[in-house]
C-alpha cells in the first residue's frame, strides 16, 4: 500500500441502476471518470468490480454518501453505506464515505455546459459525479472548505 499522499484511489457514485466510477492520484490531486458499472437494484456485477480493482490496484476506495440537506440519512445513503461496507468486506481495501450532496446536480450542469442533450439515462453523468466526489475528498484532505465531509 502506498503512503498517504501517494495513493491511487477509486471513487464510486452509488446508484440503483448505475454506479459512477472515477480513478484518481492523490499526489497529483487529479481524477478522471471511468465507465460506469451497471447495477440491478443497486447490486453491481461483483466480477466487474473485481476486474476494476485488479486493473487499477487502488490503495483506497471512496464512496459518495447521499445525505439529506438536514444531514440525516436517506434510504439511498443507507444503501450507499452498505455498498461501501461490502467493498471493504470483499476486497479488504480501506473505504471512506464522503458527503456527496449536490454532486449529481453539479455533474448535470457540467455535462450541459459541455453540450449534453439532457437524456441522462442514455448518456449518464455518473462518472462526472464520481470525479466530483473524489475531488471533494482531495479538497477535504488539503483542509479546503468544499462542503463535503468524511463519514
Amino acid at each position: 500500500m502506498a503512503a498517504a499522499g501517494q495513493r491511487l484511489i477509486l471513487a464510486f457514485d452509488y446508484g440503483t441502476r448505475r454506479i459512477g466510477v472515477a480513478v484518481g492520484n492523490e499526489l497529483l490531486r487529479s481524477a478522471r471518470e471511468l465507465a460506469p458499472l451497471t447495477a440491478r437494484d443497486g447490486i453491481p456485477d461483483w466480477n466487474k468490480v473485481e476486474q476494476l480493482l485488479k486493473e487499477w490496484q487502488p490503495d483506497l476506495l471512496v464512496v459518495g454518501l447521499p445525505l439529506n440537506m438536514d444531514d440525516s440519512e436517506s434510504e439511498m445513503s443507507k444503501r450507499a453505506r452498505k455498498f461501501g461496507n461490502r467493498l471493504h468486506g470483499r476486497y479488504g481495501k480501506p473505504c471512506v464515505m464522503v458527503d456527496e450532496r449536490g454532486s449529481t446536480r453539479e455533474a448535470k450542469q457540467i455535462a450541459r455546459d459541455a453540450g449534453h442533450r439532457g437524456n441522462y439515462r442514455e448518456e449518464s453523468v455518473d462518472g462526472i459525479a464520481a470525479v466530483l466526489i473524489l475531488e471533494g475528498w482531495f479538497a477535504h484532505q488539503e483542509g479546503l472548505p468544499d462542503g463535503r465531509a468524511i463519514y
